[in-house]
């Protein structure tokens, strides 16, 4: 490739120059291309290996094509280790992987520095004239004369490896404009980044909660509820580690309730959810007492329907009553509280806090 494109041999490159012409006319042609590869650089080839001429044939004369095959096939075999030919393809193999080396460098030089947001503002502008091109050419490609962009494309970059054509670029100092036009370009981006790009410098946060739990015996006539730990899950009647009989998991102190993976504590202290009801209604809870004023607790309500059974505590997750010979479920919904209803087992109220995001790398708490 490098000889057909360095113009070594003016034939071959004009050669190359009309199939590309005509491919470029006729894209159809492209499907016979494979196949005439095949036959003029594979079979044609083989055949004439199998049927060499006699030697005393003028380049006038037509080429023998009767008689048997005079010749073994051809066979590819490898070239032998330590052998002339093999360290030829050795020093083939690294030209190529340096030549391709170098390909990659330039390449990652080129874009990466305005592709990857190291200058967000840059890599922001230079994203939003990708999009508008990609849905203009989305709408606009079919009008474009394909055809003639690949002709003229192919012929100018052929041509631009001629010898001649390579020592009046250096004459007369492309090389140096083309930088030029290249370091106009990016200063013409980063002025349209810098004068209309703002990014926000505030980093994101979010608002995470943590529900504290506290528990009394239900054996224990006039038992207060105590302290019992701060769970991520309020541990409702119909929550599924409820129903399992799971106990609720969390922290005994609410120092020890840590920050998700990532992010950290925005603002100084927890603070009380005021909207208990809001809360409650949200996660569609049943069977609970709402403080809508106070301490905005959400104690379980403990139905008489539900009673005791074998002298303990009923639990939470029985609350069916029994009717003619069937079990119907009693309905329950949330009430506000009134201080008249009787308390069940578990209370919890919510408690919020704001959260920031961490850069990569930085593990410590501002």
């Amino acid at each position: 490739m490098i000889r057909l494109f360095s113009w070594k041999f003016p034939a071959q490159t004009l050669s190359f120059l009309a199939v590309y012409t005509f491919l470029c006319l006729e894209p159809t042609l492209l499907a016979v291309l494979p196949l005439a590869l095949c036959l003029f650089f594979i079979m044609v080839p083989a055949f004439l290996t199998r049927h060499p001429p006699p030697p005393s044939n003028h380049p006038t004369d037509l080429y023998p094509l009767a008689g048997p095959a005079l010749a073994p096939a051809p066979n590819i075999k490898p070239a032998p280790e330590l052998s002339k030919d093999f360290f030829r393809n050795m020093r083939d193999l690294q030209n190529s992987m340096e030549d391709f080396s170098r390909l990659h460098d330039s390449l990652v030089t080129f874009l990466a520095p305005p592709t990857n947001f190291s200058n967000e503002a840059l890599s922001s502008v230079l994203f939003l004239i990708l999009s508008a091109t990609a849905c203009l050419l989305f709408i606009t490609s079919h009008l474009l004369p394909w055809r003639a962009i690949f002709l003229v494309s192919g012929w100018s970059a052929t041509c631009a490896g001629h010898p001649a054509i390579q020592s009046l670029m250096h004459t007369t100092h492309a090389d140096t404009l083309i930088q030029d036009q290249e370091a106009t370009a990016r200063s013409w981006l980063l002025h349209l980044s810098n004068s209309d790009m703002t990014l926000s410098s505030a980093p994101e946060t979010r608002e995470v909660e943590i529900f504290e739990l506290q528990y009394r015996a239900m054996h224990t006539e006039n038992a207060e509820h105590e302290p019992f730990l701060f769970s991520p899950s309020p541990y409702t009647p119909l929550s599924p580690a409820r129903i399992a009989g799971d106990r609720p998991r969390g922290t005994r102190f609410f120092e020890d309730v840590q920050a998700p993976k990532g992010w950290r504590w925005g603002d100084k202290k927890w603070t009380l959810d005021l909207l208990s009801r809001e809360w409650v209604e949200e996660r569609c809870v049943t069977g609970v007492e709402v403080e809508t004023e106070g301490e905005r607790w959400v104690t379980d309500i403990l139905y008489d329907e539900e009673g005791m059974e074998e002298g303990g505590p009923a639990s939470p997750k029985h609350s069916k009553y029994k009717g003619k010979g069937k079990e119907k479920p009693v309905e329950r919904t949330w009430e506000e509280g009134n201080g008249l209803g009787k308390k069940g087992e578990w209370r919890r109220r919510r408690w919020v806090r704001v959260v920031e995001r961490m850069a990569i790398g930085n593990t410590g708490d501002s």
